[in-house]
């Protein structure tokens, strides 16, 4: 698997921006990637050295929807997100701009 088919994007919340503070940034990966494929995928990508990776794998939400007079119900895809620290002194700047850091 290809570094960028692993990680497929940030995640950008309250909880995740508290975590820069203690170098602990947040993505939502592929479903069937390993630690050792997310270590080596951040590695590349953003060249930091990882010192630990916590993964979990996150259900889908029941969502109920009304469309002309119809009422139906359906689920969310399923998703893993992994919670990556980092060495200290260093940061992942996305884009030129470091999203996680206020």
């Amino acid at each position: 698997m290809d570094a960028r088919d692993v990680i497929i994007a940030p995640l950008i919340t309250e909880k995740s921006m508290a975590g820069a503070a203690a170098q602990q940034y947040t993505f939502e990966v592929n479903p069937h990637a390993t630690k050792t494929q997310i270590k080596s995928a951040v590695a590349e990508i953003f060249g930091v050295t990882v010192l630990k990776i916590n993964t979990v794998n996150v259900s889908g939400k029941k969502k109920n929807f009304a469309r002309r007079g119809r009422r139906s119900s359906g689920v969310q895809s399923d998703w893993k997100k992994a919670i990556i620290t980092i060495a200290p002194g260093q940061k992942i700047a996305l884009g030129g701009v470091n999203y996680f850091e206020q």
